[in-house]
């Protein structure tokens, strides 16, 4: 109807109140009343709207639009609305800056070292010396005017599957992100933008964080007309609404000011590996600055007792600039030594295989949001995955079926059905089910056929294109408008019927439905030969024991279809819909499911090699859900697993209050497999639960699967979270760490491959740069303490580094991962990054490769029978001495590299290495430019050509590489009992108070951010399901002669908290399935037992308490008598 929204905090009173606040505007509706009237559903809806507006006609007047023209092409008008009420868009979040990423970049700990150390060099270097579905979405809320047949699929916000029908008599709020499956309308818009349902779920997770800064100035303006309009709201006893406040504590303001102050601060996020690289980075850090120290004291000692004692000279005061210069060239070589030990090319070796596992993690259907999620996950040992589309096909498909006397457990041939049988069969499909419903080619060349309409009507659809027919024909043959007589579907009947005028003036009716319901309307059955055969109750029994209950145990949902054909002499009364359909024949009984997608099982196996635990967690029901599950191979026989409802789940872990206990959450997690029936909030709860539980040796890592709305609060709180990219809606991406774009659980797989593939790759780096480090290191203080001087001089150690950090990082931090990978259990968050084989090896080969060092550097010369380069004159000709020992050293890092490839023991290092082209060309590339270098690279290199024989000599050292590395693989790890790991992760003992309580906060807001989300949707889901007949006997039984209370709250363990006071304006209800009905109203008149209701939806709504009252933060004291129900406002958080 036009751009209405509402972007400021006021009040707009019931019209008999005294004092009523100021309008917006001029408009006779505010934010406050428009937000709170789009947060109710139903019948509590309307009954808001008759109250405050007489009708919807009364709201359009307030807003001053017209309910058929809609708002006046009026520019002023627009523009004076889009100020009051806010623009129908919902501002992105703000990407970080060029600067801002640098920045934090800056803040690693090995750069900083770096920092440190080159502001230093770079302070000395002054010093001289003297000389980047077919439906249509509502795009805003509102509430419908007038509407015909109106269906919604609310799905994306409530989870609900089924279609919601809207009506300006029943239901009319319309809410924005939900889909129009069916009919059409006209509504007024009451909110757009940030103010939208969408909208305030997306500010929630992060966007629109400008809007959110100008409602928290204006807020401050509004804080006592929100406080007095919630008094006067609180005395009506009719109002239906339920407001959400922060809690005004005693130190009053400040409270609030330091939670705006919390919610302000970005969270840190650190990874489990970018944990364990600070870590590691300070360690070595520190050990180098020790050796620096060391070098400096030795080097500067040696030079004093040299030069004053042994040589016995006095300090002259001419010669101090030559005593300085000596000092700082002596403190010059200790930062050196500094540098070289630290490990500078971490940081690059990580961003680096990141951003090369992001690219092709894009190839496998995953888009990685967060880096961090990308190895993260190789840690998952959790992934909690939904069923429909994931796990299988979402595509109901015929499967089975009974046709002519037999059981057929794949899609019959066309030749094996007489003519008379397939003909009916087709007719009874075509004519039979909605002609919306249709199966039309695939948008793509490869992809599978596209179902429009019912599913269960397109699986029997696509069961008469298997059977190579065609139901276009039938249709036109016999239009819809040509069909006699059509009763619908619904859920009293559970059948289907359609009624067609034959050639001969007969009728003939076609019926489908459960096959419990339909196949005890049938007296006859097609045989082999499409003849009659009588069928009996003892027919029917036999046919549920040996076709219904095999299919059903197989999670095959069983449908019946069947015909009669009526003569012209004895046309029925077509409004006895019981003797019409009734009678019948069946001609078939088929079995659909959403089958398992065929790549699943495998992947699924995969996981459970590699020691994930996958957990189904889905809406459908028990036996579905378990027969899936076993399909799957999620379950296997013989083990000990549990298979849970929602309901069931809950009773399990959940006190006597009905507050959830890890205690009780401890001993379900571990043996759970499936999951039914469960709500978003369930599978919140589950993830949660298993991340705070410390029953195993390490903290689980779980990764979470959503694609609704109110799936968001799980894939926020999962250590990675998995959005569908077809099926997702944009609420769940943004929610999300990773976005699978085919929907498929295989590419989960894939993710965790890439995962550990991350963290081996730096484990790669980390075993071939510490090798060169600590030979590097030992070879620089050595030197410089016994010649005064370092065999590899500074620009030969540029090149050196460049070796091991640019090219290194681009040659081991992009090997390809393979399936070896998922042979393994998680490395764990406490496992440490250089594992006790890994040091064997860093310091096998350190003891090679100094041997051979040493051993030239001090009788090299003799060996090749060439001049001494140690003592050399300070501006002597490079020396064929030193440059065979700057070859030899290269020489062995090149081979040292391959080695590097493997860091489990393996032995052959060889294996894929022609799988990454960017590691042969490296290698090959450095080896033709360390030729270059040694042969022409003259003074600046400080190289001097070498013959070919002495070419040979350090190629044979540097092969030697390779076969010592075997030499290093035989010694067994478990015996070199010495041997230390490094780089664990930082424990919670070493975290200062401060962080954690930190980290604390960060938790609790991002936790309280998402309570108000959740609120928010399942308030509504709640209230749709609420049965009007148990509100009869609640109201008759429960409130009979009580004196109805102001406001009913209860604490929930999901919502303890302080910070929200949430009142209830209205008598609660339990919500109750259609299943539970009988149950709860026997409850209802029998005296409560004090347990908490188990229904899933409802988890809280009816706690019995006995004498005592309750008294919280958010409740107020209550005094009840025996038994007195005291109903809470819990909405199954």
């Amino acid at each position: 109807m036009g751009d209405v929204a509402n972007s400021s905090i006021e009040f707009h009173p019931k019209p008999q109140q005294q004092r009523e606040a100021p309008h917006a505007g001029g408009f006779g509706c505010t934010l406050a009343e428009l937000r709170s009237l789009m947060e109710l559903r139903g019948a509590e809806a309307l009954q808001k709207v008759q109250e405050t507006y007489g009708d919807v006609g009364g709201l359009c007047r307030r807003l001053k639009t017209s309910p058929t023209e809609g708002l006046a092409d009026n520019t002023n008008d627009l523009e004076k609305r889009r100020q009051i009420y806010g623009q129908n868009f919902i501002p992105p979040k703000q990407p970080k800056t060029f600067l801002q990423l640098v920045w934090e970049a800056l803040q690693d700990v090995t750069l900083i070292i770096l920092e440190v150390a080159a502001i230093v060099s770079l302070g000395l270097s002054f010093y001289a010396p003297p000389g980047e579905e077919s439906d249509d979405l509502l795009p805003a809320d509102g509430v419908l005017i007038q509407g015909n047949d109106l269906k919604i699929d609310e799905s994306s916000l409530t989870g609900e599957s089924d279609h919601v029908r809207k009506s300006a008599d029943k239901d009319p709020m319309l809410l924005s992100g939900t889909h129009v499956m069916e009919g059409s309308g006209r509504m007024v818009v009451t909110a757009v933008g940030v103010n939208s349902q969408t909208g305030i779920i997306f500010t929630l997770l992060g966007a629109g964080g400008e809007e959110e800064e100008k409602k928290d100035k204006k807020g401050k303006q509004q804080d006592g007309a929100m406080e007095s309009s919630q008094t006067k709201a609180k005395k009506q006893d009719g109002a239906v609404a339920m407001e959400m406040q922060p809690l005004k504590s005693a130190e009053g303001g400040e409270m609030e000011e330091r939670e705006r102050k919390k919610a302000n601060v970005p969270k840190k996020e650190k990874s489990v590996l970018q944990g364990k690289l600070t870590k590691l980075a300070v360690q070595i850090g520190k050990a180098g600055l020790v050796m620096s120290a060391i070098t400096v004291i030795i080097l500067v000692l040696y030079f004093v007792i040299e030069t004053f004692v042994v040589d016995g000279r006095a300090w002259l005061a001419e010669c101090t600039p030559v005593y300085v210069q000596y000092f700082v060239k002596f403190f010059i070589i200790g930062v050196t030594v500094l540098v070289v030990a630290v490990p500078e090319g971490l940081p690059l070796a990580v961003t680096i295989s990141l951003a090369y596992s992001v690219k092709k993690m894009m190839r496998d259907n995953n888009l990685v949001r967060h880096l961090d999620a990308c190895e993260t996950m190789g840690n998952a040992t959790a992934i909690c995955s939904d069923k429909t589309g994931t796990l299988t096909t979402n595509r109901m498909t015929v499967v089975q079926s009974y046709l002519g006397d037999t059981h057929y457990k794949e899609v019959p041939a066309p030749s094996a059905l007489t003519p008379k049988i397939l003909d009916l069969l087709v007719h009874a499909i075509s004519i039979n089910s909605a002609y919306t419903t249709k199966i039309l080619p695939p948008e793509k060349e490869g992809a599978l056929p596209r179902q429009v309409g019912n599913k269960t009507e397109c699986a029997l659809l696509g069961f008469v294109l298997d059977l190579k027919q065609d139901f276009q024909p039938v249709r036109e043959q016999i239009p819809e408008d040509k069909l006699y007589k059509v009763y619908t579907f619904n859920s009293v009947r559970k059948s289907m019927s359609t009624v067609i005028r034959m050639p001969d003036s007969g009728f003939r009716l076609f019926s489908k439905g459960a096959s419990e319901i339909l196949l005890k309307k049938c007296t006859n059955i097609l045989n082999s030969n499409g003849e009659l055969r009588s069928f009996r109750p003892r027919d029917r029994d036999d046919m549920v024991k040996k076709i219904i209950e095999p299919m059903a145990c197989d999670g095959l949902r069983t449908i019946c279809i069947a015909y009669r054909d009526f003569s012209a002499a004895q046309e029925p009364d077509w409004d006895n819909e019981n003797e019409v359909v009734g009678d019948l024949t069946c001609i078939a009984v088929v079995g659909i499911e959403d089958p398992v997608r065929p790549e699943v099982p495998e992947a699924i196996r995969k996981c459970q090699r590699a020691g994930i635990t996958v957990r189904m967690v889905t809406g459908d029901n028990i036996n579905t859900a378990r027969a899936i599950a076993a399909k799957c191979g999620i379950i296997q026989p013989g083990e000990d697993f549990l298979c849970l409802e929602g309901k069931e789940f809950n009773r399990r872990i959940r006190n006597e209050k009905g507050e959830i206990e890890q205690e009780r959450l401890d001993k379900v997690w571990p043996k759970l497999r499936v999951l039914a029936r469960s709500s978003p909030t369930d599978k919140h709860t589950l993830v949660k639960g298993i991340i705070d539980s410390s029953t195993g040796e390490q903290r689980q890592v779980v990764a979470v699967t959503g694609d609704g709305t109110n799936d968001g609060p799980a894939l926020k709180k999962a250590d990675v979270g998995f959005a569908m990219g077809i099926a997702g809606t944009d609420v769940a991406k943004e929610a999300s760490d990773i976005i699978l774009t085919d929907d498929n659980f295989t590419s989960i797989v894939k993710a965790v491959m890439w995962g550990r593939n991350v963290y081996d790759s730096i484990s790669k780096f980390l075993q071939f740069q510490l090798t060169v480090n600590v030979v590097a290191v030992i070879v620089a203080f050595t030197g410089a303490c016994i010649t005064q001087d370092s065999p590899l001089k500074a620009v030969q150690m540029l090149w050196v580094n460049l070796i091991m950090d640019t090219f290194a990082s681009l040659a081991l931090a992009t090997e390809p991962p393979t399936e070896s990978l998922l042979l393994r259990k998680p490395y764990g968050r406490d496992k440490p990054l250089i594992s006790r084989t890994m040091m064997k090896n860093i310091l096998g080969h350190a003891v090679y490769q100094l041997t051979i060092i040493f051993t030239l550097l001090f009788v090299g010369e003799l060996f090749f029978d060439i001049d001494s380069g140690r003592n050399a004159p300070l501006h002597s000709p490079p020396s064929e001495h030193y440059t065979i020992i700057f070859n030899t050293f290269v020489m062995m890092q090149l081979f040292n590299e391959i080695n590097a490839r493997k860091i489990h023991g393996e032995r052959n290092v060889f294996h894929g290495i022609f799988g990454n082209p960017i590691f042969c060309t490296i290698v090959l590339g450095t080896f033709a430019i360390q030729i270059v270098i040694v042969q022409f690279g003259g003074k600046p290199f400080s190289c001097s050509p070498l013959s070919t024989e002495q070419w040979l000599w350090c190629l044979f050292v540097g092969v030697g590489e390779l076969v010592w590395g075997q030499v290093i693989a035989t010694i067994p790890t478990s015996q070199l009992k010495c041997l230390k790991e490094a780089g664990h992760g930082p424990g919670k003992d070493e975290m200062t108070d401060e962080e954690l309580a930190e980290g604390e906060e960060e938790i609790d807001h991002a936790e309280r951010e998402l309570r108000r989300g959740q609120i928010l949707w399942f308030r509504g889901l709640n209230r749709i399901q609420t049965q009007i007949r148990v509100v009869k006997a609640f109201r008759s039984s429960l409130y009979e002669g009580l004196e109805k209370p102001e406001s009913k709250t209860s604490i929930h363990n999901f919502m303890a908290t302080p910070e929200f006071l949430i009142n209830d304006y209205t008598h609660n209800i339990p919500l109750i399935d259609d299943t539970d009905v009988d149950e709860n109203e026997e409850r209802l008149r029998a005296p409560p037992p004090p347990s908490p209701n188990q229904n899933n939806n409802a988890i809280d709504s009816g706690v019995y308490l006995t004498t005592r009252g309750t008294k919280s933060a958010t409740s107020s004291v209550f005094s009840s008598g025996p038994a007195s129900p005291l109903h809470s406002v819990e909405t199954s958080l």
